[in-house]
């Protein structure tokens, strides 16, 4: 009997984004590594981690994009979740153990809008123990699997929205579903944690759906199914590197002179851009030439992405 014929290798995919809606039990590198085949090249990667148990906009960049990536990892980001209050978990999320119990069933509405009040706007935020966050060079989710006991620092993070739902009591527990906006670095997880700390009763997260990145939304993310299921004889269709810079920053259309200058890395006169942001800018026919960020009368390029 002869051997079945080898699949076709799928075209090279353009450069560019494509956004992802991550399923639940997969974990962030196992959507890079499924849209490597995808895309036909090793040239990928992601904009901002997800839990397993998370799901929704995962935002992966191809080939030159994943330059790009640095700046959509740090634009601001919303999600939907489910707080249980009533149990404390080594995680701060359900996929961890039981650490403590209490009696939640009695938690009243005004306080829990009190609660999450007190932990909105500028706060500073001990990052869970089962966190990315590395301490000395090691994550520190492979430094709690390994039997130590860590304890991280508390640092600067911005909540802008912290949305309460109605309560649904169950037993000894109440769920609430809430809604954050909050900047990259945020562990909606440990916001979980300090919403039943503060209420007295413990919390963790039953559920987490990230629902926006900077300008990506649901709206046009694409499950992995989906993307799967495309034409394996035609380019994995992306977003262009220039509308995914337009959807985390501000832009500047350049002149070609303009171009050419920042195509070679050097400066270009500055308008009225804003200090504390970095700029895409543009070329005529709608290329990405750079990301630029001002510097006294001038705009410096950070990163070429089209040089001459």
């Amino acid at each position: 009997m002869s051997a079945p014929a080898p699949q076709p290798r799928r075209p090279t995919a353009a450069d560019g984004v494509v956004v992802v809606d991550k399923p639940a039990g997969w974990t962030s590198h196992d959507v890079v590594a499924r849209m490597r085949r995808l895309a036909g090249t090793r040239r990928v990667g992601h904009a901002g981690t997800l839990d397993p148990m998370a799901t929704g906009v995962l935002v992966v960049g191809v080939g030159r994009a994943t330059r790009l990536l640095t700046y959509i990892t740090g634009a601001d980001k919303e999600y939907l979740a489910t707080v249980r209050l009533g149990a404390s978990t080594t995680t701060d999320d359900a996929e961890g153990q039981t650490v403590s119990t209490a009696d939640a069933s009695a938690v009243a509405p005004a306080d829990l809008v009190a609660a999450a009040a007190a932990l909105t706007g500028d706060i500073e935020q001990v990052p869970s123990a089962v966190s990315a966050v590395k301490v000395d060079g090691v994550r520190a989710y492979a430094r709690v699997r390994a039997g130590e006991d860590v304890a991280l620092a508390p640092r600067p993070v911005h909540v802008a929205v912290f949305e309460t739902g109605d309560l649904r009591r169950s037993g000894t527990f109440t769920d609430v579903d809430v809604r954050v906006v909050c900047s990259s670095g945020t562990y909606v997880r440990a916001l979980a944690r300090d919403l039943g700390a503060a209420l007295g009763v413990g919390g963790h997260l039953t559920m987490l759906r990230r629902t926006r990145v900077g300008g990506f939304t649901l709206d046009e993310a694409r499950t992995l199914d989906d993307l799967s299921a495309t034409d394996p004889q035609v380019r994995l269709p992306v977003t262009t590197p220039a509308a995914a810079a337009r959807a985390v920053m501000a832009t500047r259309v350049l002149t070609p002179d303009e171009t050419r200058e920042l195509s070679y890395g050097r400066r270009i006169t500055r308008h009225d851009e804003p200090d504390d942001h970095p700029l895409a800018t543009i070329a005529p026919d709608g290329t990405l030439v750079a990301i630029v960020a001002p510097a006294a009368a001038h705009l410096r390029p950070l990163l070429v992405l089209a040089p001459a």
